[in-house]
């Protein structure tokens, strides 16, 4: 069963700087992309960053040029890189993996979405 664990969120300053980590554990053959979420209070969860097993990224315009996602070396393990932050990044950060080949007793096949349970991200003005 694939489990995600994030850590690195807190309470930080505007201005100040955070390193979020996901690391998903399991068996995994492959991942298609992994990507960062929020939700702030009252809001929808909208996607921040993701990066494809190509490494190919994307950002919501809000974050550009403030925020980067990586991958780990060799583990399925993602990051977001988070300077220059401001009041309304606030919110809720969710880990996510889109399409992940899992082994099956006849093979595999592939799972959509795994989320993980979420991590504080607090900017005080």
């Amino acid at each position: 069963q694939v489990q995600l664990v994030e850590s690195g969120g807190g309470l930080v300053q505007a201005g100040g700087s955070l390193r979020l980590s996901c690391a998903a554990s399991g068996s995994i053959f492959s991942i298609n992309a992994m990507g960062w979420y929020r939700q702030a209070p009252g809001k929808q969860r909208e996607i921040v960053a993701a990066i494809t097993s190509g490494v190919n990224t994307n950002y919501a315009d809000s974050v550009k040029g403030r925020f980067t996602i990586s991958r780990g070396n060799g583990a399925n393990t993602v990051y977001l890189e988070m300077n220059n932050l401001k009041a309304e990044d606030t919110g809720v950060y969710y880990c996510n993996l889109h399409g992940v080949r899992i082994p099956t007793a006849w093979g595999s096949k592939v799972q959509d979405d795994y989320w993980g349970q979420g991590t504080q991200v607090t900017v005080s003005s």
